[in-house]
């Protein structure tokens, strides 16, 4: 193990100028930086997000509720792009005090109803909707264990191993090993859950589903972190099937796309305002090759 001299003060104080990746938008405190308004579309539904994993969360549920027909799932995804600090806006911390996306303005009802952090949008839209999230008590509690352990794993696998593995200025081992250790246990956790069950809750697919697989599923084929050999994701046979089956459902491969701005540039579509925009945001990119 690297030798470390790094002893911590006894009162730490913050130097803006370390942080590696992230230093130009990380801080110690709260609010906004600038004052800034929202843009407002046409649909009841406002998405103020980003196509990291969180963001694709959303957007995957509201895609499949639309693929059902309900037309109010209609939607306009605005793009906050986080690495330039649109997060920090006056007009976005009014939605989300916690400046994280994806923030979410339901302008269905007056007053509007702001909703924040992934899983409380997933609630949300879950049961304004009716669909992916079982009514019976023991399917629904099964469904939302699943959905709460998403949201106290994944910081271990994002802001742990990835940041670790991938964006700190400054590899340690101990820590890389630390959170290594911890995703592949919750990699075993799936699996063997998986093994017995169709989908992460049962066999009915849920919004346990919707918030694991941008995270987890991500990983089998490299989309995350590029940490799939290194945490041998293929030895996880039931979770790999998982994976693979959601990741051919047609609203998944849509939402992926949305207010996400690197990869390929035909999977990348900023904004959403309209169903036909994944036609001309093809046709656009096709036109440009």
């Amino acid at each position: 193990m690297s030798e470390n001299n790094y002893h911590p003060p006894k009162v730490w104080t913050w130097q803006p100028k370390q942080g590696g990746a992230f230093a130009n938008i990380n801080r110690p405190i709260a609010g906004p930086t600038h004052d800034a308004t929202l843009p407002v579309g046409k649909h009841p539904l406002q998405l103020y997000s980003m196509g990291t994993p969180n963001g694709q969360k959303i957007t995957i549920l509201l895609e499949e509720l639309l693929a059902l027909g309900e037309s109010g799932a209609e939607y306009d995804a605005f793009l906050i792009r986080i690495s330039e600090g649109d997060q920090f806006s006056s007009g976005f911390v009014a939605v989300n005090p916690n400046s994280k996306i994806p923030a979410l303005l339901d302008n269905s009802v007056s007053p509007a109803i702001r909703v924040f952090e992934s899983g409380a949008i997933l609630l949300y839209l879950a049961e304004k909707f009716g669909h992916f999230l079982p009514q019976e008590r023991a399917a629904r509690t099964e469904a939302l264990n699943w959905l709460f352990w998403l949201q106290g794993s994944a910081p271990y696998l994002g802001g742990g191993f990835g940041h670790f593995y991938q964006y700190a200025p400054v590899k340690i081992e101990y820590a890389i090993d630390r959170f290594a250790m911890e995703a592949k246990r919750q990699l075993d956790v799936l699996d063997r859950q998986l093994a017995e069950h169709r989908f992460i809750a049962g066999e009915d697919y849920s919004i346990a589903d919707i918030a694991i697989w941008p995270w987890y599923g991500s990983l089998v084929k490299g989309g995350l972190y590029n940490a799939g050999e290194f945490l041998d994701i293929t030895s996880y046979r039931h979770f790999t099937r998982w994976a693979e089956d959601i990741s051919r459902r047609p609203a998944v491969q849509r939402g992926q796309k949305v207010n996400r701005t690197w990869g390929d540039p035909a999977d990348q579509l900023h904004e959403r305002h309209d169903a036909s925009d994944f036609e001309r945001n093809t046709e656009d990119k096709r036109g440009a090759s």
